[in-house]
Parts: structure tokens; sequence; C-alpha cells
């Protein structure tokens, strides 16, 4: 099991607290990285969104492709897993930016491929957002490009969505990086099986991901003789010296305010994303289905469900928590030492 979280790209994770004192700024992120990367965090992702989801539209957020290089250049260890939405980028250029990324941080950059669900982003920024499904086949000729043009020199392809003509990408990784996906659909599930070697999860009960895990493995295997890599799942974690203390915060964090600029993305994201599970209004407080999990309680409670998790199958935890840095600190030292085969555990 190895622990991660996510970069605060849009100035934290809470759509009822305003200013969580992680503002979306370089200085915020370099320091959390840092902060992470000496602690012994394996993996940060860093969601790609140009409206910000969390504290409203009109609020500040961060582009990921920037940050990513700017991490990996300040940390020794830590993984970056970039977030990339086909809709918005050639995937050519792209894998030329991810040859560039392996000169600056060789081995320790990945990528999350997400089919999209926000139109009005789409609207704004000039991406390309067909139907659901549609976004899925849009997904597998992105990363058919990219991974061609990283093997070989020169590279063809011609799709529906992408071509290359000819295309040279040097130089090459010293090692073709992860490709994580996420999705829930059947249309979902299959063409991920297809062309990532990694799922992505939003938060779940451990029997919503031993599902996903067994059955991503197993078309997976279908698919490539092979099965998944590695699972990630998102969480937001509370941890607190008593039980008490962890759910109060947990009722300070999901006290409904319906007229939150954060929620304005609510229905868009239900709409636009074919989820297998009903989202209540309090769990998009956090988002990603964070607290789904309930990692919520003592470094002994929370430790003992994290181990279930990993016993699901699950190899990567990317925690949510606010303030960021302070809990990824509090989280290192009181539950790192109780999840066995953890970075600093005993």
């Amino acid at each position: 099991m190895h622990f991660g979280y996510w970069t605060p790209v849009y100035g934290g994770f809470l759509r009822n607290v305003g200013d969580e004192g992680m503002p979306a700024r370089w200085e915020t992120i370099r320091e959390i990285a840092l902060t992470a990367d000496r602690l012994g965090y394996h993996t940060t992702l860093i969601p790609e969104l140009y409206l910000n989801d969390r504290k409203g539209p009109t609020a500040p957020s961060l582009e990921a492709w920037s940050l990513t290089s700017a991490v990996l250049a300040i940390t020794e260890q830590l993984r970056v897993m970039t977030a990339i939405r086909p809709g918005f980028h050639l995937p050519a250029v792209a894998a030329k930016q991810m040859s560039t990324i392996d000169s600056i941080a060789p081995g320790r950059h990945c990528i999350n491929v997400v089919a999209a669900w926000w139109a009005e982003e789409a609207k704004q920024f000039g991406g390309v957002f067909p139907p659901h499904d549609e976004r899925y086949d849009q997904a597998r000729e992105f990363v058919e490009v990219i991974t061609g043009a990283l093997r070989e020199s020169p590279f063809d392809y011609q799709g529906r969505y992408f071509s290359a003509q000819g295309t040279t990408v040097e130089p090459k990784p010293k090692q073709e990086p992860g490709i994580f996906a996420g999705g829930e659909s059947e249309s979902g599930r299959e063409a991920i099986a297809s062309f990532a070697n990694a799922y992505a999860m939003h938060g779940g009960t451990l029997e919503e991901i031993r599902e996903k895990v067994a059955d991503l493995n197993r078309r997976r295997e279908e698919k490539a003789g092979e099965a998944m890599r590695e699972f990630a799942m998102s969480a937001y974690v509370i941890v607190r010296d008593t039980e008490e203390e962890a759910q109060l915060e947990l009722e300070r964090i999901t006290a409904i305010q319906p007229d939150s600029p954060g929620y304005a993305s609510f229905r868009e994201f239900t709409a636009n994303s074919a989820l297998n599970v009903k989202v209540s209004a309090k769990e998009y407080a956090v988002g990603t289905r964070g607290l789904r999990p309930n990692l919520v309680g003592t470094p002994e409670q929370v430790a003992e469900k994290i181990r279930a998790y990993q016993e699901s199958g699950l190899t990567l935890l990317l925690i949510q928590s606010s303030p960021l840095k302070e809990e990824l600190e509090r989280i290192a030292e009181q539950v790192f030492p109780l999840v066995e085969g953890v970075q600093g555990a005993s």
C-alpha cells in the first residue's frame, strides 16, 4: 500500500468552507510537496480543472501541467500523477511533454486520463466534449497516440478523433509511464481495460472497491493478458485523538450550504457522469466521494479501515484533508506506523 495525496489546485477541498488556509498559489503547492516528499508520500495527483469546482467557477485555480514540472523539479522521490483530459489536448504534444518531464524526473511521472464531465468548462476553454460513451473512445485513441509516439519514431496513426503523421518524439522515456483512468459505466470500464494499466477510483465502500478491483482485473486480463498494475482510491481522511473529535470535524465540514459557490457544478457532475452510486449533496461537500470510505476516527480506527482496503486490492490511497500540510504530517506520524508496508511504517 502506498500513501499519496491530492494537490489542492483550487485552494482546498471543502465546498462549505471558504478559506482553508491553503490559497491557490505556487507557494502553497511547493510547501505541501516538499513536506510530503520528506515524509515519504509516494504519489501526488494533480487534477486538471480549468475552472474551480470546489470554491466556485470564478475562484482562482492552478493549471496541472505547469505544476507537474515544478513539483518534480523540487522533489526527490515523489511521483506525480497528472490528470489529462483528451478533449483539451493534442496527444502527440502531450507525449512530447511527457518525454521532457521524464528528463526532469526519470520514472516519477504518470498520467490519469479523465473523460471529463463539465460542459461549461469545455465551452469556456474550447474543449471537445462529445457524449459520454464517445468520450471514452476519444480517450482510447488519445492514449494510443501517446503510447505509440513514446515507443517508436516516426509514428503514424489515423483515428476518428486524433491522427499522427510521421511523428517523432525524442528522447524516449527510460520506462513507459503508468496510465491511470477512471470510470464506472459499462462502456467506461470496457474502454479503460483496453488502454489503461492502472485504475483510479473515487471513494467507495469496501464492497464497492473489492468489486471494481476484481472486475477491472478480469477485463484487463481478457484484453491485455495482464492484471491492472495499480488501483488508486481518493479519500478524505480525518484523524483525531478521539472518535468524538473526529466526528465533530466531519460535522463541521459537511454542514449543508446549498448556496455555496462550490455547489455550482453539482448538477453538471451528476448529469454528465454515469455513476453507479447516488451522490448526495452532503457527500459532494468534499468531492470525489471522498467521505464514502469513512476514514474518520482515531489513528487506530483509520488504520484498521485502510488495512481492509489494502487487503481488497487497493494499492494507492490518495488523501484529501484540510489543512493539508498539517494533516499529512499527522497521518504520517500516527497512521503510517500502523499500516504494514507503508513508507515510514515500522
